[in-house]
């Protein structure tokens, strides 16, 4: 079994939270004040990690977000997304190295790769682009002289004066399930994140992953996104979970599937395949229900289930392989202090480590 895994939640900066899926609520939508809430409550009950997802029509600017709560936790860290294309290398190394020192050096990184808005690029060339990003953050935040002469960028820079409290680059996590995906996490990531399938099918991307990380001479740690219905019993989750959709129809779930920039990668594609051959109560494997992906598009199934059962689900992935966990559920701040208390003391955890 792996070492102790890193149990992380989500804070909703996208506007995704609801107490009903597709009912959006005001009190509900991303602001300073509800995602600090999110924020504080994981900090206070003894996540690991928070994701700051990063959105363009919807929701707070995530690295605005992640520079006003810094100063206000004191042992969480942060994963911070940033899309490739979105913002200069040389900018993207200050800004982190800076948020890395108001964290006191507990700064994530999730790499992100999408086309942008008005964009199209083919997967081949978006995620050379991907790889050519994670180097270069790499080299720079590692306070290394950079001549980088590539297909997308092109500069020579000395190394900011300003630099991360290690000194070195902070851990890259990113995910991505078709090849052109693939290669670029064997070629330059350290955290391979996977959402929600098959057990048997996550091992098979594992095995596939770590094959391709071993040509290169590189070892890849493994993470999986996912939601989470806990309750005090099983029947209470599942009907937790069915009270979720209750005032779903399905051209509202189609409409907010489609505003993303991936709604149409072979990730987003894998999760509608698990709905579709999921039973009619929308679960696909004991525990493992992808009724939530009815209503988002990307992460769409969740453990449910009750204290026993989610723990054992956990445990199960760790035997895998599986190392971190960026867990969420709605609405966020309430699921994150119900798994908070039911689940999360019984899991021996800590802070994701590369050595």
């Amino acid at each position: 079994m792996s070492a102790k895994p890193e149990i992380s939640w989500f804070s909703a900066l996208c506007d995704d939270d609801y107490e009903f899926l597709g009912q959006p609520e005001p009190q509900l939508l991303s602001s300073f004040e509800h995602c600090k809430t999110i924020a504080l409550t994981a900090e206070e009950l003894g996540y690991d990690n928070l994701l700051l997802p990063s959105g363009y029509q919807l929701g707070i600017d995530n690295v605005a977000f992640a520079a006003g709560i810094a100063p206000l936790i004191r042992r969480l860290r942060l994963l911070l997304a940033i899309r490739v294309g979105e913002m200069w290398p040389a900018q993207i190394v200050r800004q982190l190295a800076t948020i890395d020192q108001m964290l006191g050096g507990r700064l994530t990184v999730n790499i992100i790769s999408s086309e942008m808005p008005g964009e199209t690029l083919a997967s081949a060339p978006r995620y050379a682009r991907t790889v050519e990003l994670m180097k270069i953050l790499k080299t720079l935040l590692n306070g290394q002289p950079l001549d980088w002469q590539g297909e997308f960028y092109k500069f020579k820079v000395d190394p900011p004066r300003i630099k991360t409290v290690s000194g070195k680059c902070p851990p890259l996590y990113f995910g991505g399930l078709s090849d052109d995906a693939r290669e670029a996490a064997a070629e330059a990531c350290d955290v391979y994140l996977m959402w929600p399938d098959t057990m048997p099918a996550i091992k098979q991307v594992m095995d596939d992953m770590t094959a391709r990380a071993a040509k290169r001479g590189r070892k890849l740690k493994f993470g999986y996104r996912v939601h989470v219905v806990v309750r005090e019993t099983e029947a209470e989750a599942r009907a937790a979970a069915d009270r979720l959709l209750s005032r779903l129809d399905a051209d509202t779930g189609a409409a907010i599937r489609a505003k993303s920039l991936d709604a149409t990668s072979v990730g987003v594609r894998r999760q509608a395949e698990l709905r579709e051959a999921a039973a009619g109560d929308g679960y696909v494997e004991d525990n493992l229900w992808t009724g939530i992906g009815r209503a988002r598009s990307g992460c769409g199934a969740a453990i449910v289930g009750d204290p026993d059962q989610v723990r054992a689900k956990i445990e199960a992935y760790r035997a895998m392989g599986l190392e971190a966990f960026i867990l969420s559920g709605y609405p966020h701040a309430r699921e994150a202090d119900l798994f908070g208390r039911y689940v999360l003391p019984h899991l021996e955890h800590g802070p994701l480590s590369l050595d």
